[in-house]
């Protein structure tokens, strides 16, 4: 299964938004369309953000303003803008080599992915391993396979994968939705947990190594990643265990120095006040949102990208 594609003039994607209720894929015609998918999540997860972008300049048909509001769909991931960057890149070229430089962003997406996984799993040691996710890295987050679920699949395919922790993830729920529907299609054993526990369970013993993805990563490491991400590298850190960040090499950054330029989305009250519409604090409450935060590099054991792995 590919979470985006391109297919018969269209971009098609899955709606995440109704996983792991419903598998519904839903085809995009225009620019507005795919901002609005980008917007209320149907599509997220950096690289399969980044093929978006690309995809939808073809989509754009040159118009400058339609590709400019692309760009900034989403502030903090970094590879929508790359991807965007990319197509438009040869907007010289017409309408085919446009489309032709956004299905390449496909394709490398697909074999990075790949690469990741098998560099992942080369890099940890242990025949029956116990791992601790946050979010969702997998397929959804990518085209295929994924970043940090990608190394988790290799390791699972290779008999090395004793079980995932996976953390819920609040307020939107990607950990239990997305990443526990996406273990289960794999037949790999895991657990979901509450967000609150990664960090005792980590300080418990009961965990070999924290695996990420990124949404950003600075010139200098630091690296934004969905918001508990650094809960997890401070219990990572206390408890001794491996803490890895896995991303292609378009998530590095290296416009941004470090950790604190990075822009950081606050999605508004609405998603912390309900659960899946389902109001669960009086009306009127106020909240704040910050859907990522940022894990100094000087916490993160390793950055595995497709091509290398960085000691930060």
């Amino acid at each position: 299964m590919r979470t985006i594609d391109w297919v018969d003039g269209a971009v098609e994607l899955v709606d995440q938004t109704l996983l792991p209720d419903k598998l519904v894929t839903l085809r995009i015609h225009t620019v507005g369309e795919l901002i609005e998918a980008i917007q209320r999540l149907a599509v997220r997860g950096a690289p399969a953000l980044g093929v978006a972008g690309a995809l939808g300049v073809v989509l754009a048909d040159g118009d400058p303003g339609r590709i400019a509001a692309l760009r900034a769909a989403r502030p903090t991931a970094v590879n929508l803008a790359w991807g965007v960057d990319r197509a438009a890149a040869h907007l010289n070229g017409g309408r085919e080599a446009v489309l032709a430089a956004a299905l390449k962003v496909r394709d490398d997406d697909i074999a990075a992915c790949r690469a990741m996984g098998e560099r992942g799993a080369d890099l940890l040691e242990g025949d029956r391993l116990r791992i601790m996710t946050v979010c969702n890295t997998g397929g959804l987050a990518a085209v295929e396979r994924g970043t940090a679920l990608g190394v988790v699949q290799t390791l699972h395919e290779r008999g090395r994968l004793a079980e995932v922790l996976a953390l819920e993830t609040r307020p939107l729920l990607q950990g239990a939705r997305l990443t526990t529907w996406e273990l289960a299609r794999m037949g790999a054993p895991h657990r979901l947990i509450a967000d609150s526990a990664g960090p005792y369970l980590l300080a418990k013993g009961g965990v070999d190594a924290v695996l990420i993805g990124a949404d950003r990563i600075a010139a200098n490491g630091d690296t934004a990643n969905k918001i508990g991400s650094y809960a997890l590298a401070l219990g990572a850190e206390r408890a001794g265990v491996p803490f890895v960040v896995v991303a292609p090499e378009s998530t590095i950054d290296q416009g941004t120095p470090s950790g604190e330029h990075i822009e950081i989305e606050d999605r508004g009250p609405g998603e912390i006040v309900t659960v899946r519409g389902v109001r669960v604090a009086p009306e009127g409450t106020q909240a704040s949102n910050p859907a990522f935060d940022v894990t100094p590099h000087d916490l993160i054991s390793a950055i595995v990208t497709e091509q290398r792995v960085i000691r930060p």
